[in-house]
């Protein structure tokens, strides 16, 4: 006996399910496969719904025949264990009723069978999944032409696996929230002393709380209706790409010193915006795939490849951050701005920190992922992506923090004063010119971190 899965894995976990309803659901053979049959009977076929949890997966099937089947033989039927032509399945002694089988007859020589409206009640909660199977070699060819199977909780239709994303998304929503009107604060007393660097911020923040606000507001629409409408999906989806952005170019501009160290980026500027939109494309691709008309925890083989660039992209980010990094503190070292090398060092730590962090997780989810195939362990699956959300925030609030404007910008700002003594003259014998006249500055002699300079008038 042959058997053939018509439909995807449908993956469907929920959290103990008000019920689960197929509509419409239609099966097609092929024509020259109907016309063999004999009109006069009922049944000349039949395509079977099965919905196993999947802790009960080793129900379907013969093991416990002590065979390999998957549909019922003449010999394993013997015993009256299974029918012949139908799935073997073992029920649950726990859940008589489970797992659940539905069948749809083909009759005659139609060469359409139609599932009837009907409603299943889940009455305990795990993960789900939906097969649609038949044993009749006949039906060889036979697709699914159209219909939906619907699932809901009795919170709503939002899958079990998803459902705590929505108030953490509102959780976010309103952080974000408080750290805007914080910096809105701090922006409007010191809008005197703003520089640059803090309008990067500000876009930074603004994005972040568009982001939070939109995917809270698809998830909750998810939840009522039971459906994802794409042009919500796709606002969110790209305000998130703008958002990873636009974060890993302030912390790349802010590691190279831009409002601090130089007041421009200069030449490099045209890369920096290079690799931003190279990310945003990548980043974009990977979320339309993982997101856009996507409610089951099946992206297809689209997300293994979209996930290598966005993770390349990533590592280009942070090698570029830190090579920065370590030129500015070098800089800084050199003009002995002790301010804002305190500054620097602060936040290399907390990158360095949140790098290690990163590695960590990520060693985390591929042992998360690689034990756990088939999303036994769904009630903890929202971690890993929510995760990423709260180290991304962290960083801005530490990026708040360190540059937050204040009546004193001098100590993170820009100084024309010490890029002319960063480039004017080596510590050896050296001319300065000062209000029309040359000053000598003789080697200075270092004793326990205090500088001595002698110095000589000379006229001109």
């Amino acid at each position: 006996m042959l058997w053939l899965e018509l439909h995807h894995k449908l993956l469907c976990n929920h959290t103990l399910p008000y019920d689960s309803r197929f509509e419409y659901v239609i099966f097609r053979r092929p024509k020259e496969v109907a016309a063999k049959q004999n009109e006069m009977q009922q049944s000349t076929g039949v395509v079977e719904a099965i919905i196993v949890e999947v802790n009960n997966r080793d129900k379907i099937g013969g093991p416990f025949l002590k065979s390999n089947a998957i549909c019922c033989t003449p010999e394993l039927a013997s015993d009256g264990s299974c029918k012949v032509g139908e799935v073997i399945i073992r029920q649950d002694p726990d859940n008589p009723d489970w797992p659940k089988r539905i069948q749809t007859p083909f009759g005659g020589k139609n060469e359409e069978a139609k599932l009837l409206l009907q409603t299943v009640e889940i009455n305990r909660t795990g993960m789900y999944y939906l097969y649609f199977m038949f044993c009749d070699p006949q039906l060889n060819g036979t697709i699914i032409t159209s219909g939906r199977t619907v699932w809901r909780n009795p919170d709503g239709y939002l899958p079990g696996k998803m459902a705590p994303l929505l108030p953490f998304y509102g959780f976010m929503s309103l952080a974000y929230l408080i750290l805007g009107l914080l910096w809105f604060v701090r922006f409007v007393q010191h809008w005197k002393d703003i520089i640059q660097l803090h309008y990067h911020i500000t876009i930074v923040i603004g994005l972040g709380m568009c982001e939070m606000a939109l995917w809270y507001y698809d998830y909750a629409n998810f939840n009522v209706t039971g459906s994802r409408p794409i042009g919500i999906t796709l606002w969110a989806v790209t305000f998130s790409a703008c958002k990873k952005t636009f974060s890993r170019l302030l912390l790349l501009v802010v590691s190279m010193g831009y409002g601090v160290v130089r007041p421009t980026l200069g030449g490099i500027i045209l890369k920096v915006l290079l690799l931003g939109f190279i990310y945003f494309l990548a980043s974009e691709a990977l979320e339309l795939v993982e997101n856009v008309g996507n409610i089951n925890d099946f992206s297809g083989k689209a997300r293994v490849f979209l996930v290598l660039p966005v993770a390349l992209l990533d590592s280009c980010f942070i090698l570029w951050i830190f090579s920065s990094l370590s030129k500015t503190l070098e800089k800084l070292q050199i003009r002995r701005s002790i301010g804002k090398l305190e500054l620097y060092r602060k936040f290399t730590n907390a990158l360095a920190l949140s790098v290690l962090v990163s590695v960590a997780w990520i060693g985390y989810e591929l042992y998360f992922n690689a034990s756990d195939p088939l999303s036994e362990l769904w009630v903890r699956a929202w971690i890993i992506q929510a995760f990423w959300d709260v180290l991304a925030y962290i960083l801005l609030v530490v990026t708040c923090f360190l540059w937050s404007p204040s009546h004193n910008p001098t100590r993170y700002s820009y100084s024309e004063v010490e890029d002319i003594e960063d480039e004017g003259i080596p510590l050896t014998s050296s001319g300065v010119k000062v209000a029309g006249e040359l000053m000598e500055r003789k080697p200075a002699i270092i004793t326990d971190h205090v500088f001595e300079v002698i110095e000589e008038d000379k006229r001109e």
